[in-house]
């Protein structure tokens, strides 16, 4: 079947589609890549039949991070659950699963049984899941920040890197990158005040101008490193799972050419050494 569209316990309540429970993975996020895992095509398959939900996921490699894999599969599982509750009501079994990788057999048995991470894990559990979570987010909040720095520095080339520093929030224009770095520094705790700064730290607190700029590259290599490992995993889980690549959606980045991201990129020297007074 390829939609849960019978009448469940009794005919009360209908399920979702399997467009539904994609539509419900996407909130579920790589932690390390800063991108929907169905974005990635990290969805294998989703099988309804009544009274059951069941999703495969696959990642890039058998080696991938145990630690993210696990957060994927559990954050999926929530996920559908969710969407399962509100449309199919109570009874409905929702099974995810990681295939192909060395502890598929582990986490697959944490989530059926709701070990959670650290009853999955045990002792090599080193860091909980929240920890883990915020990590990333603050990742994910620096490579926002400088995304939308960079596409205000090849909109405008006036400003230098350490202009960027009293850059506030209600200097930003309405678009996907400002929309992402706002709902970022909802994760970490951070408020969208129009006179907040945009490069901050952790705890929202301001550069002083001399460190701007060495913060704004420290900012850039972030997000270089979310992009390129993003586009290197693309690769080999379509190198893994052929035909895969056409369940993968193209995410611009600040560095591709045309409308669609921001230019040719810039090169650091470019964008320092051009727009800053050297000795």
């Amino acid at each position: 079947m390829t939609a849960l569209t019978e009448d469940l316990a009794g005919g009360l309540h209908h399920g979702p589609t399997e467009a539904d429970v994609r539509r419900a993975l996407d909130v579920v996020i790589d932690p390390e890549l800063d991108e929907p895992i169905t974005d990635l095509g990290f969805v294998r398959s989703v099988a309804l039949e009544p009274g059951r939900v069941e999703v495969h996921l696959r990642l890039p490699t058998s080696f991938c991070s145990p630690n993210f894999a696990y957060l994927m599969a559990s954050d999926s599982q929530d996920a559908v659950a969710a969407l399962v509750a509100s449309t199919a009501g109570e009874g409905t079994e929702v099974v995810v699963e990681l295939d192909d990788h060395h502890d598929s057999d582990l986490i697959n048995r944490g989530l059926a049984t709701g070990a959670g991470y650290r009853g999955t894990f045990l002792h090599e559990a080193e860091k909980d899941l929240d920890e883990l979570r915020a990590t990333f987010r603050r990742k994910a909040h620096t490579a926002a920040m400088e995304r939308c720095l960079t596409a205000l520095l090849r909109a405008d080339t006036s400003l230098s890197e350490t202009d960027l520093g009293e850059v506030v929030l209600g200097d930003l224009p309405h678009g996907t990158e400002t929309a992402s770095l706002l709902r970022r520094r909802t994760e970490i705790g951070l408020g969208h005040e129009p006179l907040a700064r945009v490069l901050v730290d952790h705890h929202g607190v301001p550069y002083p101008p001399a460190d701007v700029p060495m913060a704004v590259r420290r900012a850039r290599s972030t997000r270089i490193s979310l992009d390129g490992n993003a586009h290197f995993c693309r690769g080999l889980l379509a190198t893994r799972y052929p035909g895969s690549e056409t369940d993968q959606t193209h995410r611009p980045s600040v560095d591709d050419p045309g409308p669609a991201g921001g230019g040719a990129f810039f090169p650091l020297s470019t964008l320092s050494l051009s727009k800053e007074h050297t000795s």
